[in-house]
């Protein structure tokens, strides 16, 4: 088997990206975990399909994979990158504005430059059953038991699940215990994402996260849309806020409730390359 395939990144969060459009995309799951492997695959924090659109209002879909295989309802730095493609291929103009069908639904891109790319992200859910997260009632805040620690946490869906945690300094021990704990709290059915965020001040946040899947990534969108929504929510933050993550930095606007949330970064190619099939030991 022969797979071509684009590395791209998105302030360091790379990406294996597959066209589909032609032939479908029909990888299996231990084929995913080999093209993931660092050492004797490609690498990659999520490999992205892109495909034709089921939603007849949506010029293209795009599926999203873990490293270790399991699927993704949304990826904010990828579909930069989709983006970004699509413009490579010719299938999208610099200026253009176009609809894209994600696993979690329709989302809306704008190429403001060959690697600069605006994206509606939609508006951030906090409803625990729609994240989901299990909880008797809805709140800003939750304590919840996170290895024999107490964490407070906020919870919200930006089309897959997100927990925030607020704390002084990103250099602390205790996050890289706590991230993969968290991730996989048995109050998220499904899992999550941990973003554990610092306030520089208003306009200003600085974010490391924990993906469901991936493990510590240089950078994660969606975590930083999470980030900012939890804060935005809590009354912390403007509604225009730079997220400082590894990788670089995303904008993030949004004015609150009723409103979707847009998310502004860059996209970079990497390299194009062929994968033969050759599962990793």
């Amino acid at each position: 088997m022969k797979l071509r395939f684009t590395k791209m990144q998105g302030i360091g969060n790379d990406f294996v990206m597959v066209d589909a459009r032609r032939d479908g995309f029909g990888l299996r799951e231990t084929e995913i975990r080999a093209i993931a492997d660092r050492h004797n695959g490609v690498g990659f924090d999520q490999l992205i399909s892109i495909e034709p659109a089921r939603d007849p209002s949506c010029a293209f879909f795009y599926g999203i994979w873990n490293a270790d295989g399991s699927p993704s309802g949304q990826c904010g730095n990828g579909v930069r990158c989709v983006a970004a493609w699509l413009y490579r291929d010719g299938a999208l103009a610099i200026g253009e504005t176009v609809r894209l069908e994600s696993p979690s639904g329709p989302v809306t891109v704008r190429l403001l430059a060959a690697d600069q790319v605006t994206v509606d992200m939609g508006e951030p859910d906090f409803r625990p059953e729609y994240i989901p997260f299990q909880t008797e009632a809805a709140a800003d805040r939750y304590e919840l038991d996170v290895g024999g620690e107490m964490l407070e946490i906020g919870v919200v869906s930006m089309g897959n699940p997100h927990a925030v945690v607020v704390v002084p300094d990103l250099s602390l021990p205790t996050l890289f215990r706590h991230g993969p704990l968290l991730s996989t709290h048995e109050r998220f059915p499904e899992a999550a994402n941990t973003g554990f965020v610092q306030v520089l001040d208003r306009r200003h946040l600085r974010l490391r996260v924990h993906e469901r899947g991936s493990g510590w990534t240089l950078a994660c969108g969606t975590g930083a849309c999470a980030a900012m929504a939890v804060m935005r929510q809590r009354g912390e933050v403007d509604d225009s806020v730079q997220v400082e993550l590894p990788g670089g930095r995303l904008q993030i606007d949004w004015i609150g409730p009723g409103h979707t949330l847009w998310m502004t970064g860059p996209a970079s190619f990497v390299f194009e390359g062929e994968w033969l099939g050759m599962i990793a030991h």
